[in-house]
């Protein structure tokens, strides 16, 4: 997968993404990074992206013709991904879907966001990585680009990482144990010990249903319906 990034702080990338798993998979080629800073297709001397929002108000909004360039300059082909708090959740399941790109192209925002005319004209897919707001959209660009990158063939060591986690079946993941098997008074489950791998998924599927239905009712209600259907 390649993937571009449209930012004004293109020395930000690739940040953690540059270590552990995906930094291995990144020096490997399992994926592909290109930056391009929007400030290079201002133009005045002064570099300047940004302008007070029409009607009035607080902060400042990304000029249009300045993004418009530097799209222009830069997409070839693939998805056009804009990071905003207005967007679509991203969900383990788009996170699938963007998995199986060959490229993708973020634009990563900054002030209090970008001129409307630009994602109308673009047709610009817009994501959301939660309910609040960051200060730029390259801290969300990551975390996306981290959650895609796992499920790219080769980055993980162990294929089964990726179909026994949490969001995967609709459920949070099972809680997990390790050794010592006594720790503070507190015993691993027995059952994680029997070697008896039947009764052991049956235990974990329980537990999922159990921590999902406490912990996120939301998850376990859209669980419920999947299963009706």
């Amino acid at each position: 997968m390649k993937v571009k990034i449209l930012t004004i702080f293109p020395e930000i990338f690739p940040g953690f993404l540059g270590y552990s798993l995906t930094g291995k998979a990144l020096d490997k080629g399992l994926w592909q990074l290109e930056t391009v800073n929007i400030r290079d297709y201002a133009f005045d001397k002064h570099g300047s992206v940004d302008d007070t929002p029409c009607g009035g108000g607080a902060g400042m909004i990304m000029r249009p013709d300045v993004l418009d360039a530097a799209i222009k300059a830069n997409y070839k082909q693939g998805r056009l991904i804009y990071m905003s708090p207005r967007g679509e959740p991203l969900t383990q399941a788009k996170v699938h879907e963007l998995s199986l790109e060959e490229e993708i192209t973020v634009i990563c925002g900054r002030f209090e966001g970008i001129d409307e005319r630009v994602i109308e004209a673009r047709q610009i897919e817009e994501i959301s990585i939660g309910d609040y707001i960051l200060t730029g959209g390259e801290q969300a660009a990551m975390i996306m680009l981290d959650a895609i990158i796992r499920l790219i063939p080769g980055v993980l060591g162990n294929s089964e990482s990726t179909t026994d986690e949490s969001f995967e079946t609709g459920l949070l993941e099972h809680p997990q144990y390790t050794r010592p098997i006594v720790w503070d008074g507190r015993e691993v489950p027995e059952v994680l010990l029997s070697g008896h791998h039947q009764n052991i998924a049956t235990w974990r599927h329980e537990k999922s249903i159990e921590v999902t239905k406490r912990k996120r009712p939301d998850l376990y209600k859209k669980y419920l319906d999947s299963k009706k259907v």
